[in-house]
């Protein structure tokens, strides 16, 4: 939906499924009752998640057509994918597997330009289109510099090939088309620093000797090109799991020339440790609900004088949570975003208003996307049904737009 200048919509990994049937299925039975709840008669934006499977699949017999008749048909649009879950990310163990594969690799490659040729069918006329993707790899996989330094030459290579495709694009159709990379925790990007060492010292750099060469144009147009075709998804759960200060964030990109290409609204889990032991049982207690088996909760504690300390899943933190000298963790587990408390446990709410503030006052950007994936693995006391929690997650957002 429309609010102001920029186009909001919920991402629909929220639903299980992996094939193009099951995901069908589901923006089939899910959608009119949230477009009802939320918009009325006017019309509702989709953030469409296709595994690999499905973008195969959907791009079988008239399968594609079809699907763009029945979004116009039914009054909804899409200007967004989430192409950074590849395979299977519900109802079994995602864990580290979620970056399976990397951008090493050629499927990673493949897989997000099918999606772009997808996008660019079922984009809404007159408005640009962002692919969000993942922070390159997964850090632990590759523990030696030189198999950092690989990882990242490799993958930039790679992305470098997708923004030729979606310059090519540019020029031929006037479809404008950006990959926007997540960083996120534990990712080979997981912060704003990374990000922008990623474009000044990879992508740049590589990127625009290719340009020149390949489109005969001046290096500043080809760095031009580079940083609008390759642009931010700014997850704000995973920022505030770091600690970041979004103004000075916000301000560095600006200054960069680096380009917000969506924003995924999305809340962590902050906790406040407390002095007393017994206290700390407490907490302990109430976060033992949220270890789970399927996604890799990542935990970032502050001490007080403001050095950072990192644990790979939530797990890891807990066994330390009676001698831990941490004020405050921050955990990468994406809850409701319209609660702002749950009893002794807090989210970072109070930072996507700050986002959505910043995004009206800098015009980041246009996307905005609410990402609340965890749907299925949430404890019994704030898991409500599933149509319930989207509808009022959309009208909590486009309230804080409104204000």
């Amino acid at each position: 939906m429309k609010i102001d200048q920029h186009h909001l919509t919920y991402c629909s990994n929220i639903h299980p499924g992996e094939s193009w049937s099951a995901t069908k299925a589901n923006l089939e039975k899910y959608l009119p009752e949230i477009k009802s709840k939320v918009v009325g008669n006017q019309p509702l934006a989709i953030g469409l998640r296709l595994s690999n499977e499905a973008s195969l699949e959907i791009l079988e017999k008239d399968q594609l057509p079809a699907f763009k008749r029945w979004l116009d048909e039914n009054g909804f649009y899409v200007f967004t994918f989430n192409g950074f879950p590849y395979g299977g990310f519900h109802r079994q163990v995602v864990k580290d597997e979620v970056h399976t594969p990397d951008w090493t690799t050629p499927e990673r490659k493949a897989y997000t330009l099918r999606l772009f040729d997808i996008l660019a069918f079922l984009l809404a006329e007159g408005m640009d289109g962002g692919i969000s993707t993942s922070p390159l790899s997964y850090r632990f996989w590759h523990p030696k510099p030189t198999d950092m330094d690989f990882a990242m030459q490799r993958s930039t290579e790679q992305i470098v090939e997708v923004a030729e495709r979606l310059y090519e694009i540019y020029r031929r159709d006037g479809k404008l088309l950006h990959l926007d990379i997540e960083p996120e925790p534990d990712g080979l990007i997981e912060n704003s620093t990374e990000l922008i060492s990623f474009f000044n010292n990879w992508l740049i750099p590589l990127g625009v000797p290719i340009f020149v060469k390949k489109f005969g144009i001046t290096e500043e147009k080809a760095k031009q090109a580079l940083k609008e075709h390759i642009r931010v998804c700014y997850d704000v759960c995973h920022f505030a799991v770091g600690f970041e200060n979004h103004r000075e964030v916000v301000a560095q990109l600006e200054k960069e020339g680096i380009k917000v290409g969506k924003i995924q609204i999305s809340a962590a889990l902050k906790v406040p440790i407390p002095v007393e032991i017994s206290e700390r049982k407490k907490v302990e207690k109430v976060l033992h609900p949220f270890v789970e088996s399927t996604y890799l909760h990542q935990v970032v504690g502050k001490k007080e004088n403001g050095a950072l300390k990192s644990y790979r899943d939530l797990p890891d933190a807990l066994i330390t949570l009676a001698e831990t000298k941490l004020t405050e963790w921050r955990i990468h587990f994406h809850v409701p975003i319209f609660l702002g408390t749950y009893g002794k446990l807090e989210s970072t709410q109070g930072d996507i208003i700050e986002v959505l503030s910043l995004a009206k006052e800098r015009n980041l950007t246009n996307h905005l996307e609410i990402e609340t994936y965890t749907w299925e693995v949430l404890p019994e006391s704030i898991h409500l049904s599933l149509g319930e929690s989207i509808s009022r997650e959309l009208l909590w957002t486009i309230e804080k737009l409104n204000s």
